[in-house]
């Protein structure tokens, strides 16, 4: 294709086009994640395109919900689910292996109280999730998006804040952890300026890893060689 034939897009709309928090990076499932999709998705597997979605429905009960952002591997969140049987887990991921590794987990672990996305989490918040419906909401280890120029990206923003405060419960907690201290510091200043919550901290802006987020072994390794881990914890106060 030639200059001349190439689609020309207006600038307007390159202005407009959407910044997102992360890059698709897709690999191959394997065939016990295919597996899994294919078992497990029709139970616990949630659709954006299906819009709002009735939590007790879903879940097939009323109970407090966690909700997190970017899961990963589904890991340390199916363990969290494990781990308090009485709550209801919402996790939201964009990478297929990364949920199709999270059904298969949790069946092996016989956990049944979690239920997914396959989707972008502002879109899923926005469009799917009522409002104040949240007891906790996860986000742990979000893209740092190291270089300045690229900072623009990073997740947390004003925006994206005044969503999640819109979507906990009046106390309920925001709970964000980083390894990228210049992120850590950038969470802080977001959440000073952010209106309605207040920093759950006693001493300075962090808190102690909180008992229910488990320790990953990129955590426990980078612990060992000296390196630090953030939490921060702000409860919806108005």
């Amino acid at each position: 294709m030639t200059d001349e034939q190439k689609p020309v897009v207006p600038e307007e709309d390159l202005r407009h086009r959407k910044i997102r928090s992360f890059v698709k990076r897709e690999g191959r499932m394997t065939k016990g994640q295919e597996r899994a999709m294919e078992l497990f998705w029709p139970t616990m597997g949630l659709e954006h395109k299906n819009g709002p979605v009735d939590l007790a429905e879903a879940f097939g009960r009323e109970a407090p919900v966690v909700l997190e952002i970017g899961f990963g591997m589904g890991k340390s969140f199916v363990e969290m689910a494990k781990a308090e049987p009485e709550k209801n887990f919402v996790g939201i991921e964009v990478h297929g292996p990364g949920v199709g590794a999270c059904l298969a987990y949790a069946e092996e672990l016989g956990v049944t109280n979690v239920r997914v996305y396959e989707h972008d989490a502002i879109e899923v918040l926005a469009d799917c999730i009522a409002d104040e419906s949240l007891d906790r909401v996860q986000l742990y280890f979000p893209d740092p998006w190291h270089k300045k120029r690229h900072n623009k990206r990073r997740i947390v923003k004003e925006s994206f804040v005044v969503e999640i405060r819109r979507k906990l419960k009046m106390g309920g907690l925001f709970h964000m952890a980083t390894d990228w201290e210049p992120y850590s510091e950038h969470m802080v200043l977001e959440m000073k300026e952010a209106e309605g919550f207040v920093n759950t901290a006693t001493e300075g802006d962090f808190v102690p890893r909180p008992d229910f987020r488990p320790l990953t072994k990129f955590e426990a390794r980078g612990q060992r060689l000296g390196h630090g881990v953030w939490d921060l914890i702000y409860k919806r106060e108005s």
